[in-house]
C-alpha cells in the first residue's frame, strides 16, 4: 500500500502551487506518451532509419551506436516501464541492480534474437510489453499484496520484462534485412547505444523524481501517477492486440 500523506494547513497559494509541478508534469507525461500509440507502435523506427539500415553494408559502429541511443531515448514504452521500475527506490546500488537486470535482458534477447533470426508476431510482443507497464504500476500500487497476500519477487519481473523489450526490439529490426556483413559489431554497438541512452534518459527521469520527492505532493499523487502510467499501458496493450487482429 502507498503510505497516506494529508495536505498541511494555511500553506500559501505558491507553495502549494509548486508542490503539484512535478506531479502534473509525470502525468501530462504519460498522457502525452499514450497519445503517440494510436500513430505509432512500440519500437518503431524512423522512416529514414529504416531506409539506411537496409541500404548499409560493412561495419558502421557509430552510426548503430546513435541508432541505439535514439531508440531508447524515444521509446516511450522503455521510459514507462523505467519510471515504474525506480519509482519507489531511493538507493543508487538500488537504482544500479534493477537497471542492470533489465539491460541484461534487454540486450540477450536483443542481440540473440536478431543474430538467430527468431521473431514472432511484434503486435505481441509489444501486447507484452504494454503488460509489463501495467504490472510495473500494479506492483507499485500494493495490488498484489492486497490481492494474493505477497509480493512476487521485483528483480525477477525486471529480469523478464527485460527480455521481452529486448525481443520486441528485434523482431522490429529483423524486418529491415539488415546486411550479415559487419552485422555482430553493428548489433553491438547498437547495443552499446541502447545503454547509452538509457543512461541519459535515466539521469533526466531521476532528477525530476529526486525534485519531486522533496515535496510533499510525492505520497499525495504517488498513487495517481501510477494509475496514469497503468493507463497508458492498458492503451499500449489494446492498441496492439488491435493490430494483431485486423492484420
Amino acid at each position: 500500500m502507498l503510505p497516506d500523506a494529508h495536505p498541511r494547513q494555511g500553506d500559501p497559494p505558491s507553495q502549494n502551487a509548486r508542490r503539484l509541478v512535478i506531479p502534473l508534469a509525470a502525468t501530462l507525461l504519460c498522457l502525452a506518451l499514450t497519445g503517440f500509440i494510436s500513430e505509432a507502435f512500440a519500437h518503431g523506427v524512423a522512416t529514414g532509419d529504416k531506409g539506411y539500415i537496409q541500404e548499409i553494408t560493412g561495419v558502421h559502429l557509430v552510426a548503430f551506436m546513435y541508432l541505439g541511443a535514439k531508440h531508447m531515448v524515444t521509446g516511450y514504452d522503455h521510459l514507462l516501464f523505467l519510471f515504474g521500475v525506480i519509482f519507489f527506490l531511493y538507493r543508487m546500488k538500488d537504482i544500479g541492480i534493477y537497471v542492470t537486470l533489465f539491460a541484461i535482458g534487454h540486450s540477450t534477447t536483443m542481440l540473440a534474437g536478431v543474430y538467430f533470426g527468431t521473431s514472432v508476431s511484434s503486435y505481441l510482443i509489444d501486447a507484452i510489453i504494454g503488460f509489463s507497464v501495467v504490472y510495473k504500476a500494479l506492483d507499485n500500487m500494493g495490488a498484489y499484496q492486497r490481492w494474493f497476500g505477497f509480493q512476487p519477487n521485483t528483480k525477477a519481473a525486471t529480469l523478464i520484462f527485460g527480455f521481452f523489450h529486448g525481443f520486441g526490439l528485434a523482431t522490429k529490426i529483423q524486418e529491415f534485412d539488415l546486411s550479415r556483413d559487419g552485422l555482430i559489431p553493428n548489433l553491438l554497438a547498437f547495443n552499446v547505444g541502447v545503454e547509452l541512452g538509457q543512461l541519459l534518459a535515466l539521469g533526466a527521469i531521476l532528477i525530476l523524481m529526486g525534485y519531486w520527492r522533496g515535496t510533499i505532493s510525492f505520497f499525495r499523487h504517488a498513487y495517481t501517477a501510477n494509475v496514469v502510467m497503468m493507463t497508458a499501458g492498458f492503451v499500449l496493450i489494446g492498441t496492439q492486440l488491435t493490430g494483431y487482429f485486423v492484420a
